[in-house]
């Protein structure tokens, strides 16, 4: 069947001549190693029983490492067998023991319940001849039974939970759990990978948290983790439990042929890098797909595109497959009732459901089988990520084919024309922070309610000396109260349930709406600093892809009220930022760059949002403009900069390609400007509107910049008057989209690729005349996250790296003058600046 689908395409004219890569895997057999004998007989016996007669080799390695007492971290593919690494030393150590207990954290609540079927198959047939252990597993969250929860403290061997509920429900209640904690043996961390940046630097002090409590019961736990393919699996690991560990990547299991596409859907306008959606090609694909019989999983980022692909995709079907039914084609996101998604995985495993449509929350272990053809709708933001949704595809010796089609923005379109990239680049690294000065005092707090600070006691790797400035600190904000030498919490709330392990920020706000029967809810919350630029009002805020209408944000009470819509659009905030340096970290001497300098440091944004745009989902298509009157906000974080150097200005200036510089509309312009406005009669001549509390502006009609001579832009038929609000709109329209603007689209897009980030967890701002730079034009990229998580730096190390793929990435942009997938379009009748972008980049590229 994928014979044919793949002969299909490579002969289909609106297929194979938009294919830029195709890279064929070939099939690799397994490497096995006899089953350990120290494995106990009804352990062995139930494995045999399920087929299981061999370890493969990483398997192996994982259980000897094990046996050994040495903490493991294993990164191997997708449906290599991980559960299987961690159940068998986690099993045999109950089965000689029944007093053993290990604790399983999962990022999702779905995955712990797909492997808690996994382990229940291996307990009931070794329950046999094991009666004592049979049903010792058990799923503790908070979707958990109150009246269960005591019998699981007391008697399940294995809990499996995740990060959230080990922060509120299980720590500060450790009491409750005593026998567990005295005799924990076992942590395991499952889908490792996933705890990086804001989340995974909480979840790292909960560990230390985890590890404290558990010391305080005379235990001292080995861990076991897993993770799917990061370019640092051994380090990432040692940060988060902050012990050694031994990497285990020797993938021994087998795999079928492989064959992964890039798909860069054909360009319908060439003058404005338009292409086809992305959306419309991998619903036609899955058409392909379904016509050969191949069961398949497609990936989109957003739950709304899951339903717009899931409705194209059962309307259409029928119109070429009359044996394919709306049944087989199912959508997976976070929303369905938990019934519906074992229903649908279980579909896919039978074969009764041939097409899921799914967002990430398919991507991680859950197990669906082994599945013909995985695509992926837009790259879904890290290579890691990519390989994962690719991995859901084939499983053992069957041939299998992944495909990602490309959609407009830079990043796609720049894997799209330089799949070596993809394909040859080891995965990005995963970025955590423990010891991020706000985060770690939040779980100090909830360290202390949980247990009092003993004076010389260290927290995870920190030292007394520090702590006890926090402590000290704690003490002064009565907070804490120091006392017969230990740090005692006074307050009478407990600490865990304001913390969001998701959010660098100690002031949030709550987002509340109406259910279907009118009643409030709490849908989620927004940190202090993000509050402004994202749930303004008359935003489109998303959660879990629903989209929400903000009608109120209360700046005081920090509180938002948000109504649920379906709109064809969404918003962008309009911001103006000044940035100020608070301690400049750039290496002394600093490195010397091409066409300027490059720094890195820790930085003040004051911000003010003004005023937001409406964005057509998919095309981008700006629907208008709203101002906005907001306070100003700051934040404290780090930033990385490029500042151009006069010698690269003086270049460009030489070269007419530089249109940064403030324009002087000549000594008359005061006049000129009076006599426009009088012959307007001071009125808007837009939407009329007559002056009242200040002067209208005056409005070049056809731009000052498209002129040679002041005299012929300031000829009086190409001026008018226009309201400020009319005038900003206008602009829009017409807008002369700078070099510099364009440089910072394109690094602010391009710099994820390196950071295993998303790109709304960076700022970008251009300043054509940065102060801190003594005025020299300057772009910078700053982490949205107080303090900072250490992408700035990142980015000053990879410097020259990434303006080099910037510079292949523009220049190889088929648009003519600037488009979302390169320096960003310009205004609807405007110049996008292009061509400014590509002189800019090559002064920062060469040395000349």
């Amino acid at each position: 069947m994928i014979s044919n689908l793949l002969n299909f395409w490579k002969q289909d004219s609106d297929t194979y001549p938009n294919i830029s890569a195709w890279k064929t895997t070939p099939p690799r057999p397994s490497q096995t190693l006899p089953i350990p004998d120290l494995i106990p007989v009804s352990l062995r016996e139930a494995l045999s029983s399920l087929g299981i007669n061999s370890l493969y080799s990483h398997q192996h390695a994982a259980w000897t490492h094990v046996q050994q007492n040495k903490n493991i971290i294993l990164s191997t593919s997708t449906a290599s067998g991980k559960t299987l690494s961690y159940n068998l030393p986690v099993l045999s150590s109950i089965i000689n023991n029944n007093q053993t207990r290990a604790l399983y954290l999962f990022p999702t609540k779905a995955l712990a319940q797909d492997q808690l079927s996994v382990i229940s198959n291996l307990l009931s047939v070794i329950g046999k001849q094991e009666l004592r252990i049979t049903n010792y597993a058990s799923i503790y969250d908070g979707d958990t039974p109150q009246n269960q929860r005591s019998s699981i403290r007391k008697n399940a061997n294995i809990v499996l939970s995740n990060p959230d509920m080990l922060h509120t429900g299980i720590l500060p209640h450790h009491a409750n759990w005593n026998e567990f904690f005295a005799n924990l043996k076992f942590i395991v961390i499952d889908e490792a990978h996933t705890y990086r940046g804001v989340f995974g630097s909480h979840v790292a002090n909960v560990i230390r948290r985890l590890k404290r409590v558990a010391k305080f019961y005379g235990a001292n736990p080995q861990f076991i983790l897993a993770s799917a393919t990061i370019g640092n699996p051994k380090e990432l690991a040692e940060k988060l439990i902050e012990e050694p560990v031994e990497l285990i990547d020797n993938d021994g299991s087998s795999k079928g042929e492989r064959h992964f596409i890039i798909y860069n859907p054909p360009v319908t306008d060439a003058s404005l890098g338009l292409r086809k959606s992305a959306i419309l090609e991998s619903v036609r694909l899955s058409i392909d797909l379904l016509k050969h019989n191949i069961q398949s999983v497609v990936f989109a980022r957003t739950r709304r595109t899951v339903e717009i692909l899931l409705t194209n995709l059962q309307s259409l079907i029928t119109n070429y497959e009359s044996r394919i039914t709306n049944s087989q084609i199912r959508g997976y996101r976070s929303g369905y009732l938990p019934t519906q998604r074992r229903e649908i995985e279980q579909g896919l495993r039978d074969g009764s459901v041939k097409t899921v449509v799914a967002t990430t929350a398919l991507e991680l272990g859950i197990d669906i089988g082994g599945l013909g053809a995985a695509i992926l709708v837009g790259y879904p933001g890290t290579i890691a990520s990519a390989r994962q949704q690719a991995g859901r595809a084939g499983r053992g010796d069957d041939p299998a084919v992944s495909v990602l089609v490309a959609s407009p923005n830079p990043l796609d379109q720049f894997l799209a024309h330089h799949p070596e990239y993809f394909f040859g680049r080891s995965p990005e690294q995963a970025l955590v922070n423990p010891n991020h000065l706000l985060i770690l005092l939040e779980h100090l707090r909830c360290a202390m309610f949980e247990l009092p600070f003993q004076r010389q006691e260290s927290f995870g790797s920190l030292s007394w000396e520090l702590i006890e400035e926090y402590l000290q600190f704690l003490v002064s904000n009565q907070e804490s109260h120091l006392s017969n030498e230990k740090y005692y919490w006074m307050k009478d709330q407990y600490p865990a349930a304001n913390i969001s392990l998701r959010s660098a920020s100690p002031q949030s706000f709550v987002l509340t709406s109406t259910d279907s029967d009118g009643k409030p809810i709490t849908i989620g919350t927004v940190d202090g600093e993000s509050a402004h630029w994202m749930i303004h009002p008359g935003a489109i805020y998303m959660h879990e892809a629903q989209q929400y209408f903000v009608q109120e944000l209360n700046l005081e009470n920090h509180h938002a009220q948000l109504v649920p819509v379906g709109l064809d659009y969404y918003t962008e905030a309009q911001q103006q930022s000044e940035i100020q340096v608070l301690s400049d970290l750039t290496p002394s001497p600093s490195p010397e760059r091409r066409g300027g300098e490059v720094g890195y440091g820790e930085i003040q944004v004051t911000t003010q949002v003004i005023g937001f745009k409406k964005l057509r989902w998919f095309t981008n298509e700006n629907l208008g403009q709203e101002p906005l009157d907001l306070p100003p906000s700051e934040l404290q974080t780090t930033g990385y900069w490029l500042t151009l150097s006069e010698q690269t200005l003086n270049h460009l200036r030489e070269s007419g390609v530089w249109t940064n510089d403030p324009n002087d509309y000549g000594p008359n312009w005061q006049k000129i400007r009076e006599s426009v406005r009088t012959r307007d009669q001071f009125a808007c001549q837009v939407c009329g509107a007559k002056e009242i509390n200040r002067q209208h502006d005056v409005h070049h009609k056809t731009p000052f910049r498209a002129f040679t001579s002041i005299e012929e832009a300031n000829r009086l038929e190409n001026l008018t008057t226009l309201c400020h609000s009319c005038h900003h709109k206008v602009e829009q329209n017409v807008r002369m989209r700078s070099g510099l603007a364009g440089l910072g689209f394109v690094l602010g897009n391009l710099a994820p690729l390196f950071l295993m980030c998303d790109n709304r967890d960076l700022g970008i701002h251009t300043d054509p005349a940065w102060s801190v730079a003594n005025g020299q034009p300057s772009v910078i990229l700053y982490d949205l996250v107080p303090a900072g998580i250490g992408f700035s730096q990142k980015l000053f190390e990879i410097h020259d790296e990434l303006i080099a793929r910037a510079y292949e990435l523009v220049i190889q942009c088929e648009c003519k003058d600037g488009c979302p997938s390169c320096v960003g379009p310009g205004g609807e009748n405007g110049v996008g600046g292009k061509n400014e972008t590509i002189a800019i980049l090559k002064q920062l590229t060469s040395s000349s």
